[in-house]
């Protein structure tokens, strides 16, 4: 590993990417959205009329798709084929209910694990998603798992305005074959079940080796 990487795991609408974008601003490091390649990968597939269930398919369109992520004030962006992809391209509902099926895919995954990996020549990072601690990085010694009931989860993602459903959504990232989600060998786990989103950040730094 070329430069510090805190990982940040844990199921939708934990709230780890907030908390994780928070604490690289504090830190200085640079927060990465492991979530919005997949994301875009979803977006990707979904503009040629691929059905997101139909593996082999996404498989080969998945070939023919470009992602980047450049940096921008502290964190990575991301892009399509050149095309800067916004949060409203992001965050659709229809890309929020197919990205689980597009990240299931073997292939999808090894290549953009191996993107994300390439990121840490970037320098220090705070690196959040679903197989950071446990896949992406396992050597790291600074893992952390964001996790919180599935009632208040659901909420959040109502109180947002999304329809997809974090039940399936965790049935989905927890039972494929590839990196399923899981709580990473050495992680902390933090339940931002009731916490402030001060409250989570703090949570995390104070258990943050003393520079």
């Amino acid at each position: 590993m070329m430069n510090i990487v805190i990982t940040i795991d844990g199921p939708a609408a934990s709230g780890k990417s907030s908390v994780a974008r928070i604490l690289a601003q504090r830190l200085g490091y640079i927060y990465v959205n492991t979530g919005n390649m997949y994301r875009a990968m979803t977006w990707a597939v979904l503009q040629t009329d691929i059905d997101p269930n139909d593996m082999d398919a996404v498989r080969e369109t998945a070939k023919k798709i470009l992602i980047e992520s450049p940096v921008l004030e502290g964190q990575t962006q991301v892009s399509v084929n050149g095309k800067l992809l916004t949060a409203d391209d992001l965050n659709s509902d229809p890309v929020n209910r197919g990205v689980s099926l597009v990240a299931r895919v073997p292939e999808v995954r090894s290549r953009l694990v191996a993107d994300q990996r390439a990121l840490s020549s970037l320098g220090p990072l705070v690196m959040e998603g679903r197989d950071i601690g446990s896949v992406v990085f396992p050597e790291s010694p600074l893992k952390f798992y964001i996790d919180a009931s599935e009632e208040v989860r659901a909420a959040r993602r109502q109180a947002q305005g999304h329809t997809d459903q974090v039940a399936e959504r965790d049935r989905l990232d927890s039972t494929r074959k590839t990196s399923p989600l899981v709580i990473p060998e050495g992680a902390i786990v933090i339940d931002n079940s009731h916490l402030t989103l001060e409250g989570a950040v703090q949570a995390v730094l104070d258990r943050l080796p003393a520079k």
